[in-house]
């Protein structure tokens, strides 16, 4: 058995710190083998810069997904470029800088493939995540089983279809983007671990990580108002997928919230 945790979307200072805080106890109190993260929005909360993604490696971070703010940090290119263990949305086109999947391997020499698409509703025009889910499938070496998706979208109903549609094929699709955490984490009939959302790594007394005054200014007045990260009630937030190795196939999936107080019980 692989235990795989995927942390939602990293917001910021104070997800960061969090980070810091929480994964290394969270990894041996939980026997995780393998720890994935969403990182686009850890800098400043939009983007990522190749000295976040050292101090979210050095904090137990084993791989990273992207999001459609992927490109906001030019100076991740060469992160991109360079590094094995972090992609780029795979339905950008082929010009795009980064691969499209890359695989990781556990302590015990496990191999784990990751992606994450970016979906449609409500969001930028994009390739079709459907047929780069089947590309990406076809690429993904038949031998390694473990495969996991971040799908990076807007709409519930289209995280769902991703869901079924991948079903049987694939350990685990579950959804970053919308920083609010679903409850509808399950073990689909064909064996991959899905939920909507696993939620946000950040700031919860915000706006989905803003600060709270200033969104609703700008909501209220119209008037152009930065929005910076919130500070208080930091939670790390995701998602524990137990996979059975020979198979691919999920046999457990449940939440992960640690907030501020234990963040602190963890790291002792």
């Amino acid at each position: 058995m692989v235990r795989l945790l995927f942390i939602g979307d990293i917001v910021g200072k104070p997800g960061r710190a969090v980070v810091r805080q929480a994964v290394r106890p969270l990894v041996e109190a939980e026997s995780i083998d393998l720890v994935i993260a969403n990182a686009e929005n850890s800098a400043g909360g939009s983007g990522l810069t190749p000295a976040n993604y050292r101090e979210l490696v050095e904090a137990g971070v084993d791989a990273f997904t992207l999001g459609d703010h992927v490109y906001r940090r030019r100076e991740i290119y060469k992160v991109l470029e360079s590094e094995r263990n972090i992609v780029r949305p795979a339905n950008l086109p082929e010009e795009a800088v980064g691969p499209r999947w890359a695989m990781v391997q556990t302590a015990s020499g496990v191999p784990v493939a990751f992606a994450c698409l970016l979906g449609r509703l409500f969001m930028n025009p994009i390739d079709s995540p459907w047929r780069a889910a089947d590309a990406l499938l076809a690429e993904i070496p038949t031998d390694v089983k473990v495969r996991l998706i971040d799908f990076h979208a807007e709409a519930t109903s289209e995280m769902q279809q991703m869901g079924r549609y991948l079903d049987g094929r694939v350990s685990a699709v579950l959804g970053t983007h919308t920083h609010v955490a679903t409850a509808d984490e399950c073990v689909l009939p064909g064996g991959t671990a899905f939920q909507c959302d696993v939620g946000m790594t950040g700031p919860h007394e915000s706006i989905i990580g803003r600060r709270i005054d200033r969104v609703l200014e700008s909501t209220l007045t119209s008037r152009p108002v930065p929005f910076d990260v919130a500070t208080q009630d930091v939670r790390l937030n995701g998602t524990i997928v137990d996979v059975d190795e020979e198979t691919g196939l999920a046999t457990g999936v449940r939440r992960v919230c640690v907030d501020e107080k234990r963040a602190a019980e963890l790291a002792g």
